[in-house]
């Protein structure tokens, strides 16, 4: 079995909490690390497992993320689980490997443009930042996998429709440099169910027995939908939110990522067994409306439950 197939089995799901992360890019407040650490151990308590805790980006430009070697930290503190962090330069790479994250992320853009507009460097500069990260992590102490995340991969904010082929070939890519998981990301909510179901097909036969990742954004109000499709047609490992929270700089004005609670509620509707308190979940918002009150939560589980009176679990 594979590090990566040993972190993200091939025959469960695995829902990976990106609030702490992705949920945080846009807040306009800073939240404490007190209340960042309370956050991960309720969803921790709840049955969260895999938690991608911040970037590693200096703190002038992302104060919120100025605490990510401590969050790394308190993840490590937690049997089972599991951290991960965005490095989108050299400079990151490095600085993530003098800690114990269990995760480096990695960014390739699924257009030249986007790509130029978010890391200031080329697809292919992009594609050997993974290979050097690759390199890098297995002359390490305690080999971290390797991530390649290829955002805009459903359509792009900037060049409108985006290839599946092309982005069937920027995965490809991407593993032959080394990646040990990629991930598939609609970063600004452009996908629908049939497009989503048709470019995990071809991951699928890409990655064999390889895990891979979707990363979804409600932007349209297809989040789960498309979730749903992605289940059907073979993915494994999601990214959710905590009460949707986050969103896009290339999207202005839209949502952030899929309710983390909602999808495991879809989730386990499915027949899939996530080990997840959704109520115990639910109560995590707390947290949230505390350190984050000008902030908007979704979600339809925080608003109504799960039924009461009915078998619905897996």
């Amino acid at each position: 079995m594979s590090a990566a197939s040993w972190a993200y089995p091939t025959d469960r799901v695995t829902l990976r909490e990106v609030g702490l992360r992705d949920g945080l890019q846009l807040v306009k407040r800073v939240p404490s690390t007190a209340g960042k650490i309370d956050w991960l151990q309720q969803e921790y308590a709840a049955g969260v497992r895999c938690f991608e805790v911040g970037s590693f980006l200096p703190a002038s430009r992302m104060p919120q993320f100025a605490d990510v070697r401590l969050m790394i930290d308190e993840v490590s503190r937690l049997d089972d689980a599991r951290s991960s962090a965005l490095t989108l330069n050299e400079r990151g790479v490095d600085d993530a490997l003098t800690t114990q994250v269990d995760e480096i992320v990695c960014v390739v853009s699924a257009t030249e443009e986007h790509s130029q507009a978010n890391m200031r460097r080329s697809r292919q500069a992009a594609v050997d930042l993974v290979g050097l990260a690759v390199e890098k992590a297995g002359a390490s102490e305690h080999h971290p996998l390797v991530n390649a995340g290829i955002a805009m991969a459903f359509g792009c904010s900037i060049a409108g429709d985006v290839d599946q082929g092309e982005v069937l070939r920027l995965a490809e890519d991407c593993l032959e440099a080394g990646a040990d998981v990629v991930g598939i990301a609609d970063t600004v909510g452009f996908a629908g169910p049939r497009q989503v179901s048709d470019l995990c097909a071809g991951m699928v036969k890409l990655c064999r027995d390889q895990p891979f990742i979707v990363h979804l954004h409600d932007t349209r109000g297809l989040g789960l939908s498309n979730a749903s499709a992605a289940l059907d047609a073979g993915c494994r490992v999601l990214d959710a939110s905590l009460g949707g929270l986050g969103g896009c700089p290339f999207a202005p004005g839209a949502t952030g990522n899929i309710v983390f609670e909602d999808l495991v509620y879809l989730c386990e509707t499915k027949g899939f067994a996530t080990g997840i308190d959704i109520p115990a979940l639910v109560g995590t918002r707390d947290v949230l409306k505390r350190e984050l009150p000008d902030e908007k939560l979704y979600g339809a589980l925080a608003r109504s439950g799960p039924p009461p009176n009915v078998s619905w679990a897996a």
